[in-house]
């Protein structure tokens, strides 16, 4: 999935070590799924999730998970890239496994993204949870994840839809990738390859649960205001009233033709929400010199530019923090 400077994460299995199963092999592997259910518990799988990376072949891969691993629910997507065994990977495919005996899910898929009716969306993810905690009522830990098209451009639109169905359920998630290239992403559900779409996974377990949010940005004096823009295409087309990738550039003390990704990964913006600030990564400058987001973007919005604190002690010093008393890891999907 991908995440741009941020990371949407859930912590588990401090009562059952090792509650989550995972399994990894490359994505040029010939029979991927006969790897990775070697790899895999036997025991009875609720779900499973495939992050998968772009260079395989997902539409093949996805066409065999149907009661692949008997009763569970096979959600997959394609990525910019994976978190595997050492870190930051590429190139590979990813599972990870919800054992039956201590998680209980329901999936569902959101088609067309692009002509959402909220209150429809809505009403159907209060009957899935309903549906759930039904059958589930004495597992007390529930959160839910989301799959979703990264080229749809109407993430935010849907989380704030699903979050009025899901009330109190913590929902994290991220948007599927094909590496850079912004041309084709892939979801899928037990075996149906889809596009402009999302997948929803509501999970209740027995294992405390905890969702977090982590970035090592702060926040500097600088800020700037989008004069113009269209939100529909996440492009910012003047700040401060000049063209926007000019005056970012300034902002800066940069040459506007020096814009790059790297620039905008060490020089982020963050617009503030409430007590918190939430990042804006830019994707790119167009060819009429405006800024491409990834994500919402308004006018009248107020972008205040950020720096960096050291992301290894930031990520070290948040972790500790979340360590168990007894002193068991938890396992982190990220």
């Amino acid at each position: 999935m991908t995440v741009s400077g941020r990371e949407d994460t859930l912590t588990s299995g401090a009562q059952h070590s090792g509650a989550l199963r995972t399994a990894q092999v490359p994505g040029d592997h010939p029979a991927p799924l006969d790897a990775i259910s070697a790899q895999l518990s036997t025991e009875p799988l609720e779900l499973v999730l495939l992050f998968v990376s772009p260079n395989a072949d997902f539409q093949a891969l996805a066409r065999q998970t149907e009661g692949r691993f008997g009763g569970a629910d096979v959600l997959a997507c394609t990525t910019a890239g994976e978190i595997g065994r050492d870190g930051y990977e590429e190139d590979q495919i990813i599972a990870v496994a919800f054992p039956s005996a201590l998680f209980a899910t329901r999936t569902y898929a959101v088609e067309a993204l692009d002509t959402l009716e909220e209150q429809q969306v809505i009403d159907t993810a209060i009957q899935h949870r309903t549906a759930l905690t039904r059958r589930a009522s004495e597992l007390t830990w529930e959160f839910a994840f989301l799959m979703v098209d990264g080229l749809s451009l109407r993430e935010e639109h849907l989380t704030t839809m699903l979050a009025a169905g899901l009330g109190p359920m913590s929902l994290f998630g991220g948007s599927s990738g094909d590496g850079t290239a912004f041309r084709q992403t892939w979801l899928s559900r037990n075996g149906v390859v889809m596009r402009n779409s999302a997948l929803v996974a509501l999970v209740r377990s027995r294992c405390p649960v905890h969702v977090f949010s982590l970035d090592h940005l702060m926040p500097t004096d600088t800020r700037m205001v989008v004069t113009a823009a269209d939100p529909e295409r996440r492009v910012v087309q003047e700040i401060n009233a000049e063209p926007a990738a000019a005056e970012y550039a300034r902002l800066l003390g940069k040459d506007p033709n020096q814009l790059d990704p790297f620039i905008f990964a060490a020089h982020p913006v963050v617009v503030r929400l409430g007590d918190t600030h939430h990042v804006r990564a830019i994707r790119q400058v167009n060819d009429a010199g405006e800024l491409v987001f990834f994500s919402a973007i308004n006018e009248g919005m107020v972008l205040t530019l950020a720096k960096h604190e050291d992301i290894a002690e930031h990520l070290e010093r948040e972790l500790s923090a979340m360590a168990r008393p007894n002193g068991a890891a938890p396992q982190i999907l990220g």
